[in-house]
């Protein structure tokens, strides 16, 4: 479903958002700061559930992108799904660390492989997979 209610996003500064997402994801799984699962968690519920533009990493990279001239915008609904999904994988990632738990190391390695081929590529799956979806339920 297209989001018209919150201004388009760009396409680059998710791209380095990304780069975030893998970094984060790398510190998880190859040092002792489970921790960072938290920014994870704050980062995705902010842009996903409120708004992208209220996210302060988003608009710095969205700031960044602007004075390069790398400005692609797009609308904000895939981006803001592939959000969601990421909050529940940092939900589960950050259950795992209090927990004392390994299951978290699951959605962090999905992390930082969609994540990484994003930031590499700029082929979003949670956006394709968002796409699919509504286009299976249209017919």
């Amino acid at each position: 479903m297209l989001r018209f209610d919150i201004a388009p996003v760009c396409a680059n500064a998710y791209r380095l958002q990304a780069a975030m997402s893998s970094i984060i994801a790398a510190l998880y799984l190859f040092t002792p700061y489970l921790w960072v699962s938290l920014l994870l968690v704050l980062g995705a519920f902010l842009r996903g559930f409120v708004s992208p533009h209220r996210c302060l990493s988003y608009r710095l990279f969205a700031g960044i992108t602007r004075k390069l001239g790398w400005q692609k915008l797009q609308n904000a609904g895939s981006e803001m799904f592939s959000d969601k999904v990421a909050f529940v994988a940092g939900l589960v990632m950050v259950a795992s660390w209090l927990l004392d738990l390994r299951i978290g190391s699951i959605p962090a390695v999905a992390i930082l492989v969609f994540a990484s081929l994003n930031l590499l590529t700029g082929f979003c799956i949670a956006c394709w997979a968002y796409a699919l979806w509504y286009r299976m339920k249209a017919t």
